[in-house]
């Protein structure tokens, strides 16, 4: 339950086994292979070799096909993953062997090959309906398009306006050997056929322009508007018939949807493998990289690196190193799901202090307060328990959280065990209901009637986490040699908050209480200030702060007590509206309605609570972040779970 200690990994080998040495690292999944940067590059090696080349831009391009092609299986044989997705073990030799890429691979072409023409196809189909639409208007007409008129006498194509009076155009033609005839309209323009003499056209053309008449031509159309429309509704037919035939055959590679997720799981291990050998520095004859390695894992990957003919050593990391030292955390089963909280935050740095061992006490218990009941604390277990067997979930975020969320509602149990709630006062309502009796469950207390003890209860948890933090602080502060700076800051005010806490128990008089709290923090905060001036500065200075500071920390922890007063007010208002109707069945609907509300609402609530409680008034008494997370050149699955023999 810390930070694991690295170290500083320099190797060299020959360049013809990189792939080798990548595979092996690989496997292993404990190496970072460092950016060569000229942070950790040695500027000697670095002007001699060159950074390497890999196959990266290539699997990228094979692991988009393969997710359009997972993709496209979903949408046209229509299978649903559900919330989680469903991992599958399968033995790294299976992982790793070639039939994992052959047949997937060209499955993911013929699957690609097909979706790029059901593009060309749909494009095609829009051509058509667009030449569709546009003779559609004109489908009265049973004159060939491509008839221009005789020898005498012009036929001209032509709209104008919706609103158009197609009688006062007759009347201006009527000195003209000119017609003009509605062929069709619709709420935009109307569709006519000009007849009138070749001698007349620009008469003609004039008597028009003032209604916006405009020739329209069908270039390269032959036959009448009809047979174009049944030709055109044939080709619709065989093109949609071509679409349906390629989407059934995407569908008919479902059966290959696992083989394809495996295929994609090794297509994304293979990318952080040639992500690897791009900061490799090589002439061509040799290689070399730095790194980082557990130091508990140095003698299995030393003992690789022998059997592949490497040279390498290890190092412990310099102090001007220290903040490019990646962080991993090393926690157990309890306080291993917390670090879904330190990630949301923060890292810590290298140097630092690992939070979960002493946060996740603190964490689960305060959840477990404010949400207070029985019910929900039995939803929350079931639902961490269901879906770790059953879905186990993929990521690091939702494999720390579930296991999270059982945790809390363990605690949340136990508290509704406490206070008597399950879903409220659900029990005491429905047996009321069905026997006209009163009962209740035994408690401990009631969030309703003991709200001050709850209050009281609830800041004394805060000062527990106070303390908690002002102890890592001054720990920290002595392994650095500052061990007076820790007896005058954090030191001195512990012995206000005994001296206060003895004076209030009537062990100490109230007046020798405060004599020696003021001697303690004049001589503390005075420590270290030069002149008189800065001394009281110092001293004004940290009593104000201390005092506003403490007591805004302390006082947060009152949310403690609220959302438990709330929680269990909401539930119990849901169930006596129920409760109002008379009717045990209208009383279940309201009152399990009300509840899932108020158990979604706080499910939300209590963790932002908390996480606050956690990250501003704990954390900001010793923790430093900015730690950049270790990440090994690793296997990353997110649809199998590799067996390791």
């Amino acid at each position: 339950m810390a930070i694991v200690k690295m170290k500083k990994l320099r190797v060299i080998a020959m360049a013809g086994c990189r792939d080798e040495l990548l595979k092996g690292l690989l496997r292993l999944g404990c190496v970072e292979i460092s950016e060569p940067d000229g942070k950790l590059a040695d500027p000697a090696w670095a002007a001699l070799l060159k950074r390497g080349t890999s196959g990266l831009t290539e699997r990228r391009s094979e692991i988009a096909d393969v997710n359009t092609a997972l993709a496209a299986i979903k949408r046209y044989a229509q299978m649903k993953d559900g919330m989680f997705i469903q991992r599958h073990p399968i033995s790294e030799e299976d992982f790793l062997s070639s039939k994992t890429v052959e047949q997937p691979r060209a499955i993911s072409l013929r699957i690609g090959r097909q979706l790029q023409e059901l593009n060309r196809l749909q494009g095609e189909e829009s051509r058509l309906m667009s030449r569709r639409a546009g003779l559609q208007p004109w489908a009265s007409l049973d004159m060939p398009l491509e008839q221009e008129g005789t020898v005498h006498a012009a036929f001209r194509l032509g709209v104008c306006p919706a609103g158009t009076d197609i009688g006062a155009i007759r009347t201006d033609l009527a000195g003209t050997a000119a017609e003009i005839y509605e062929v069709g309209a619709d709420k935009q323009q109307k569709y006519c056929l000009m007849i009138y003499h070749r001698a007349e056209e620009e008469q003609v053309q004039e008597i028009l322009r003032p209604y916006s008449f405009s020739v329209t031509a069908f270039q390269g159309v032959t036959g009448t508007v009809g047979e174009n429309i049944r030709k055109l509704d044939q080709q619709l037919a065989e093109n949609r018939a071509a679409q349906e035939a390629a989407a059934a055959d995407i569908a008919a590679c479902a059966e290959a949807r696992d083989a394809l997720r495996v295929y994609a799981d090794r297509l994304n291990a293979e990318a952080a493998k040639e992500a690897g050998a791009e900061r490799l520095l090589t002439d061509g004859t040799i290689l070399f990289f730095e790194g980082w390695i557990p130091a508990e894992r140095t003698q299995k990957v030393g003992e690789f690196l022998e059997r592949s003919g490497c040279a390498w050593e290890t190092l412990d990391p310099a102090e001007e190193e220290i903040p490019d030292v990646p962080v991993q955390l090393k926690n157990n089963w309890f306080t291993k799901p917390l670090n879904m909280v330190t990630d949301m935050y923060s890292l810590p740095a290298y140097n630092g202090v690992d939070p979960n061992p002493l946060m996740a006490p603190f964490f689960i218990l305060f959840y477990g307060m404010m949400m207070a009941d029985m019910g929900y604390g039995l939803l929350m277990i079931a639902a961490s328990v269901f879906i770790m067997k059953k879905a186990r979930p993929n990521g690091p975020t939702m494999r720390h959280m579930i296991p999270l969320l059982g945790l809390a509602g363990v605690s949340t149990f136990i508290w509704g065990a406490l206070t008597g709630g399950f879903f409220g006062d659900f029990l005491t309502q429905i047996v009321k209901l069905t026997t006209g009796g009163d009962f209740a469950l035994p408690a401990l207390f009631s969030p309703l009637d003991d709200a001050v003890p709850v209050l009281i209860g609830s800041l004394i948890l805060g000062v527990l986490q106070v303390f908690t933090g002002m102890a890592v602080s001054m720990y920290k502060q002595i392994k650095r040699g500052e061990t007076m700076a820790a007896l005058c800051n954090e030191g001195a005010w512990y012995l206000v908050f005994l001296l206060g806490g003895l004076a209030a128990l009537g062990v100490l008089p109230m007046k020798a209480a405060l004599i020696a709290i003021v001697v303690v923090l004049v001589l503390a905060l005075s420590y270290g200030k030069k002149g008189v001036f800065g001394k009281i500065i110092g001293i004004f200075g940290g009593i104000y702060n201390g005092v506003t500071g403490y007591f805004s920390d302390i006082l947060s922890y009152s949310r403690l007590m609220a959302l438990m007063l709330a929680g269990a007010v909401v539930a119990q208002v849901f169930n006596q509206l129920g409760a109002m109707t008379g009717n045990v069945i209208t009383f279940v609907i309201i009152a399990m309605i009300g509840n899932a509300l108020n158990f979604a609402l706080n499910l939300l609530g209590c963790y932002v609570h908390d996480m606050r409680l956690q990250c501003l008034e704990f954390f900001g008494r010793f923790y430093e972040d900015g730690g950049k997370a270790f990440t090994p050149l690793d296997a990353a699955t997110k649809y199998v779970d590799i067996v390791k023999e």
